[in-house]
């Protein structure tokens, strides 16, 4: 069963700025094959705490990027509800553990127009743009992490690294006291994960990016944090997790959303924007 079926319904709007402060979350955390993350390491890394009026507590269920000042990145299957609540979600910053304290209202929620309920994240066009209430302002634990360039290219075996509070294998989670996890992977090319993936009925697209190896992969509760890979000596983001076949198993690399095929989206919403 693909792991990115278990997780929230996405999103098709926006609404009101978040007024509500959350109480303590109950999820527990990792990352397959990885160790704890130095704090400062990734200070674009957040966390998305989400509401759940069902059962009236938060919990942080995905991870997400900060893009710019006042814009993070993350996968539209993080974004709960057919007509998500801006106040019903919360991002955290500069935090290797689990914090709501340091969280920060959203005002507007924005998917790809091409995402598709019904397909999830195997259906393509898996992100989704969170803009902020207001700026933040950079420090050594936040900063924003860099684009790359639409030319650039990160051929096979390039070694990148995920990060996330997600599980460490398969519905493994992780005991307290939830640190921040980090792997480095390598890039697979989508020749090959096409191949591996039709295997289970499953199509690799050409906004897919494939990445991991066997014991090295992110997971539940991973979705939506930035796989990040060095471009001329410098930081950029080149996916957004996704989906895939369990975590960490041999032939099956993680599948994630290809930051280059969605740059004038992301550009047009954040130029646009006031």
């Amino acid at each position: 069963m693909l792991w990115l079926l278990v997780l929230t319904l996405p999103c098709l709007g926006g609404s009101v700025p978040v007024t509500s402060d959350p109480g303590p979350g109950t999820e527990l955390v990792g990352i397959v094959g990885g160790h704890d993350a130095a704090d400062g390491n990734w200070p674009w890394q957040v966390g998305l705490w989400v509401f759940n009026p069902r059962n009236s507590k938060w919990s942080l269920d995905c991870g997400g990027s900060l893009i710019h000042p006042q814009w993070v990145l993350t996968a539209a299957h993080c974004i709960p509800g057919r007509n998500p609540v801006t106040r019903h979600i919360k991002v955290q910053l500069g935090q290797v553990r689990r914090s709501y304290k340091d969280s920060v209202q959203v005002a507007r929620i924005i998917c790809h127009p091409n995402y598709r309920l019904e397909n999830e994240g195997a259906g393509g066009a898996d992100v989704a743009l969170l803009k902020l209430e207001a700026p933040v302002r950079p420090s050594k634990r936040i900063n924003w992490i860099r684009l790359p360039p639409a030319s650039s290219a990160f051929p096979r075996g390039t070694r990148c690294w995920v990060t996330g509070w997600g599980d460490i294998a398969f519905h493994d989670l992780r005991p307290p006291p939830y640190h921040l996890q980090e792997v480095e992977v390598p890039i697979v090319a989508n020749e090959i994960c096409r191949q591996q993936y039709l295997r289970i009925g499953k199509v690799i697209q050409d906004d897919m990016l494939c990445a991991g190896s066997e014991g090295r992969d992110s997971c539940e509760g991973d979705s939506g944090g930035p796989l990040v890979c060095k471009w001329r000596g410098t930081w950029v983001q080149v996916g957004v997790v996704s989906w895939g076949k369990g975590c960490g198993l041999p032939n099956f690399p993680g599948v994630y959303a290809r930051v280059t095929s969605f740059l004038p989206w992301i550009h047009g919403h954040i130029l646009s924007s006031p």
